[in-house]
């Protein structure tokens, strides 16, 4: 096992009181065990923090950040990154659970993989109530539990761009040297993985590995119910943090089937926009689609 790479796990925690303890534990009951565990606080109101240190009595090994105030995800993941050690990355978020093979899984993909160049390996997700109970898939699966319609593989800079294959975030491994080259998470967005995704797939490859490798927690405040919610603060910061994000991917483009691409993306972002009633961010817009088309 000293021979194998060592992998850091980051756990991002914020008001996971109630669900802290199953992540954690999801990292030691791993199958395979050369791991670094982070642990990073982002100002909980909560118990969590307490919670965490009952947990550390028992592992000591593990790092604690703790952060005086509330940084978001995209700073409090670089704080810990940072401080890591390992060779590959994981970014778990502390109401979501690691299947027991999911590292081992990992690992051996990138071992193993015939592909140069390759930075990001990724599965599939089981979505859970907060209550553990099933609800369905990442992506569609049949019988065997092996997915309908297989994300993509390798050079997949376009797929992103243009949504035709979608990422599953929660269940990838990242290798360090492509994120610290890429100088972490960008902090001034509101979340961070379509941004990685597209800055990464523009020089690297990515890898998918058809097996369920995570349990990925569905609560009210998930990342993914905020879309279309009107008049809502976190909702503009999300929406806003996605126009920041196709400003960037434009600067990455270097073809005209590549702008094709991302058009269809921006339509996604400003019918987001229309419908929670963000008119300025509408306008916004309208200047980067006419760079895309002409």
């Amino acid at each position: 096992m000293h021979n194998l790479p060592l992998v850091t796990v980051i756990c991002l925690c914020y008001n996971h009181e109630k669900f802290v303890t199953e992540a954690l534990n999801s990292i030691i009951n791993q199958t395979y065990k050369n791991i670094e565990i982070i642990v990073a606080d982002d100002f909980s109101n909560d118990t969590s923090v307490k919670k965490i240190k009952e947990w550390l009595k028992n592992y000591p090994n593990a790092k604690f950040i703790i952060n005086e105030s509330n940084l978001g995800n995209t700073k409090t993941f670089n704080r810990a990154l940072k401080v890591s050690n390992g060779d590959f990355i994981i970014d778990l978020a502390a109401d979501d659970v690691l299947l027991s093979d999911c590292i081992e899984k990992q690992i051996n993909t990138f071992l193993n993989s015939k592909m140069d160049k390759l930075a990001i390996v990724y599965g599939n997700a089981e979505i859970i109530s907060e209550e553990n109970t099933h609800l369905n898939y990442y992506y569609k699966v049949n019988a065997d539990k092996k997915v309908i319609t297989k994300p993509a593989s390798g050079d997949i800079y376009k797929a992103i761009l243009s949504q035709s294959s979608m990422i599953c975030s929660i269940s990838s491994m990242m290798r360090k040297e492509v994120l610290i080259e890429l100088n972490g998470y960008d902090e001034n967005l509101s979340y961070e993985d379509l941004d990685i995704w597209i800055r990464t797939s523009r020089n690297y490859n990515f890898e998918f590995i058809d097996s369920i490798l995570v349990r990925k927690r569905e609560v009210a405040n998930s990342l993914g119910n905020m879309f279309y919610k009107r008049f809502n603060s976190r909702t503009r910061k999300i929406n806003r943090s996605s126009y920041l994000v196709i400003k960037k991917a434009i600067a990455l483009n270097q073809t005209k089937e590549e702008n094709k691409a991302l058009l269809k993306r921006l339509h996604y972002e400003m019918e987001k926009a229309y419908r929670t009633l963000d008119i300025f961010l509408f306008i916004k817009y309208i200047p980067l689609e006419l760079k895309l088309r002409f």
